[in-house]
């Protein structure tokens, strides 16, 4: 079932929070064990239908795996425009860093990695809204947003030389921070098996 729970009510008794757990990313996010015991909860704090919390989990997963790909565009689209800022100014050898042919033309792969990104997640929405099934697209969209988000920081923070490596830019942010993508919300195993399903070349048990 799914609960509403929050501490400092009547009936918080019993829920513990253990300590904070350290992150490699998403660290302005709180996460912490909390463990229940002998936990009350009204009637009236019951949302949904009691014993349905992982149905009401399983249907929300099209949202959420979409939601997962649309968040990364924006940044990914930042982290290469700072790249390019940054490179272009960034004189070695007395040109820019950008002026090199392999930073200019790895830059138009990435952005158009992204942009393939995008369209797959515009058409997966329209379908969406459509009322269609989106499960094999929505989970495409995820495996590739995670997958993409890897590659385009990884790149991109090479780029950034030393400075890359600091905590003074976004890109060393986004290289910590979005590599969630590819486990939260299902990793990427789990939607490379979804989609494999939907294909019909998953080996039955």
């Amino acid at each position: 079932s799914i609960f509403c729970g929050l501490s400092n009510t009547p009936f918080s008794s019993g829920i513990h929070v253990a300590k904070k757990i350290d992150k490699l990313g998403m660290r302005s996010s709180d996460t912490a064990q909390i463990f229940f015991e002998d936990v009350r909860v009204p009637s009236k704090n019951l949302i949904g239908e009691e014993g349905n919390g992982f149905t009401y989990q399983m249907l929300q997963f099209q949202e959420e795996r979409l939601w997962a790909a649309a968040t990364v565009l924006t940044l990914l689209d930042t982290v290469i425009q700072e790249t390019i800022d940054y490179t272009r100014q960034r004189k070695v050898f007395d040109q820019s860093v950008l002026h090199n042919q392999a930073v200019h033309f790895r830059l138009a792969e990435l952005a158009t990695e992204v942009e393939l990104l995008r369209s797959l997640l515009y058409r997966t929405v329209a379908l969406y809204m459509e009322g269609k099934d989106v499960t094999k697209l929505a989970s495409m969209a995820k495996l590739k947003a995670g997958r993409l988000a890897r590659e385009v920081c990884d790149s991109c923070l090479q780029f950034w030389g030393g400075m890359g490596f600091t905590s003074e830019v976004l890109v060393s942010r986004a290289y910590r921070d979005t590599r969630l993508l590819s486990i939260g919300g299902g990793a990427d195993e789990i939607m490379l098996s979804i989609i494999c399903k939907y294909m019909g070349t998953l080996p039955s048990k």
